[in-house]
């Protein structure tokens, strides 16, 4: 039985053409707009340029949510713990082909005290439970792939959100990369691929989501 009760499902299993990705992240696949303070359109948001890359055979499911950790609780903003939600996420849209993991800008803030190698393996926490949950076609594992922190934007060295922030940014994607590897999960560095907006430094502009949706397509084709 799945960890997650997936394996409960009543009647067969029934084969569909289309395949399903789950998006999984934080404001920046929610979309963030950080010039408006709102949220970019369907089309300009990354998992929705991920639906047009990968054309016609393909539904992707976008669930962002500003403020998104993985696996903490927020004292400042509740219901922001990505482990929590992802189970019964995983349960409502199965069964997926894949799942893309896009997190841990938020883990980096300093009310957290992270060290850049538990960032890395909060992620891992949540690759694990999808690689066990069942939710795949047949009740088998999604393929799963990573999607590695953007660059950071230009901020003020003054501002206390970023204290200490840079230097562990710097980490994440060698120890991103070696997990993932030990985990057999797709891996992209996005921070060879775009970087955060100089707005607020810390979300995706307009051409920013469009790099992130043609990369993860790239990697999610590969999965």
């Amino acid at each position: 039985m799945s960890p997650f009760g997936l394996s409960g499902r009543a009647g067969s299993v029934t084969t569909v053409s289309e395949r399903v990705v789950l998006c999984y992240g934080d404001s920046n696949t929610y979309g963030w707009d950080s010039e408006t303070g709102g949220r970019f359109p369907p089309e300009v948001r990354w998992p929705g340029v991920l639906a047009a890359e990968l054309g016609s055979g393909w539904r992707v499911v976008e669930e962002g949510l500003g403020g998104r950790t993985t696996v903490h609780d927020d004292p400042l903003m509740p219901h922001r713990n990505g482990l929590t939600y992802l189970a019964p996420c995983l349960c409502s849209h199965a069964p997926l082909d894949a799942v893309v993991l896009f997190l841990g800008t938020n883990d980096l803030k300093p009310r957290f005290g992270l060290p850049a190698g538990d960032v890395a393996r909060g992620i891992g926490v949540l690759i694990e439970h999808v690689l066990a949950s069942g939710a795949g076609p047949d009740w088998s594992a999604p393929s799963v792939v990573v999607l590695g922190l953007p660059r950071l934007g230009r901020f003020d060295a003054a501002d206390e959100q970023f204290d200490g922030v840079a230097a562990k940014w710097e980490r994440l994607p060698g120890l991103l990369r070696r997990m993932t590897e030990e985990l057999g999960v797709g891996f992209v560095d996005l921070g060879d691929t775009t970087a955060y907006s100089d707005v607020d430094a810390r979300h995706l502009d307009r051409a920013g989501h469009a790099a992130v949706g043609r990369a993860a397509a790239h990697a999610v084709r590969r999965s």
